[in-house]
């Protein structure tokens, strides 16, 4: 392994099952996250305002869709991009989303369900962060079911035309190019009837209003908006011509899942390491309150399922790289890793008392982050549910 490399929380010794080059891109994120995010994110959380900035440098990682095969081949494996995604959400997870829907929810449905020209069209221009995407799925009347989805596209002559609107799109504000889901009508497995599809929707297209979601108590780092379609036209080559229904929508969220589950990881060691760092410092009675149990049982807890969310990652990742994984192995972490992370922050919290609820220190931003993290790409529920009818073989939905 590279000397200088910091893997962070570890008490498994799990630097010991990634190999060099994985090893280099935590490495390189790592220092990003360092010397470029965490100096300001707390400033950013506070205003209200995304660290557009910083966009530049997270293409120049070369972790924007590093895992698809643009250019000949994939730039890093599954658990290198994994380990990337831990190491931003160290940071925030308002970075960690940005890269999350630009490379799992923008360039992956291009990559996988685009044409050739498609293709060549978007991917370089959002790996190298160009353009910005996001992507348009949930509707304001429409979460955990996106089968109900209101938004209807209609063929016209030369293309198509969309009605409908998206809510609480990460990127939307200050995207160039929006994936956005849609009921085709005429087309389905019943006539009359829909399918769900997918459509490449430009910013300047007529008819397309986006707007900017600002009273956030959550992801306020984050850049966040609505999508209004009235009336959108666009050409017959703006469709993705291999999504048909909804498993298109759904694989791609498996996607952005996969990089909530590494995630998730880093929010909590970035609670545990500040509150085991204050607990040596912070002194009471007379001693540092890591002196007493309760402290310790709380910090024992904390790198107790920290470890057990990094082997359980790891895993998912190389059964990703075998092309063995399935969904509910994805729901299954993005679950678990998430509800530790949470627990993690409000452990690191009550560890640092009042302190725990100022910008100076990370974890009431990281708790307040990963409420939303909880619920996005499909919530703690939903995902008990898709786990629960894996292992049961019985649809618990509806």
């Amino acid at each position: 392994m590279p000397q200088f490399w910091d893997f962070g929380v570890d008490y498994y010794g799990i630097e010991e099952l990634v190999s060099e080059e994985e090893a280099l891109v935590q490495a390189a994120v790592r220092r990003f996250v360092r010397d470029r995010v965490l100096p300001t994110i707390a400033k950013h959380f506070e205003e209200g305002v995304f660290p557009k900035g910083l966009i530049p440098e997270l293409a120049e990682l070369g972790i924007l869709g590093g895992t698809l095969d643009i250019n000949g081949g994939p730039t890093m494996s599954e658990v290198a991009y994994g380990l990337a995604m831990q190491e931003l959400e160290r940071g925030d997870s308002a970075l960690r989303s940005f890269c999350s829907v630009q490379s799992a929810l923008v360039m992956y449905p291009i990559w996988a369900y685009g044409s050739e020209a498609q293709k060549k069209h978007y991917l370089h221009k959002l790996a190298s962060a160009e353009w910005i995407g996001c992507f348009g799925l949930t509707e304001p009347e429409v979460g955990s079911n996106p089968r109900e989805m209101q938004t209807r596209a209609k063929r016209i002559p030369g293309g198509f035309e969309i009605d409908g609107a998206k809510r609480w799109i990460t990127n939307a504000p200050i995207a160039d190019i929006c994936i956005v889901w849609a009921k085709l009508e005429g087309e389905g497995d019943q006539r009359p009837g829909s399918e769900v599809r997918g459509f490449l929707v430009e910013r300047d297209a007529p008819g397309l209003t986006i707007l900017e979601m600002k009273d956030k108590w959550s992801m306020r780092a984050s850049s966040t908006g609505e999508l209004v379609l009235e009336g959108v036209r666009v050409k017959e080559d703006a469709i993705l011509p291999l999504a048909h229904g909804m498993k298109a929508p759904l694989s791609c969220l498996s996607q952005a899942r996969y990089g909530i589950a590494w995630g998730a990881i880093g929010a909590a060691i970035a609670c545990y390491e500040c509150a085991l760092s204050y607990a040596k410092e912070r002194v009471q009675f007379g001693r540092p309150i890591a002196q007493f149990q309760l402290t310790q049982a709380k910090l024992v807890h904390m790198v107790q399922e920290i470890t057990k969310a990094q082997l359980l990652a790891l895993r998912l990742g190389r059964l990703k790289e075998s092309k063995k994984v399935r969904p509910a192995q994805i729901s299954l972490a993005k679950r678990n890793n998430v509800a530790m992370a949470i627990e993690c922050a409000k452990l690191a919290r009550e560890i640092l008392g009042a302190n725990g609820i100022t910008h100076a220190y990370p974890p009431g931003r990281h708790l307040l982050n990963l409420e939303t993290v909880l619920t996005y790409e499909g919530t703690h529920e939903i995902h008990t549910l898709i786990v629960g009818q894996d292992i049961t073989g019985l649809d618990a939905f509806g």
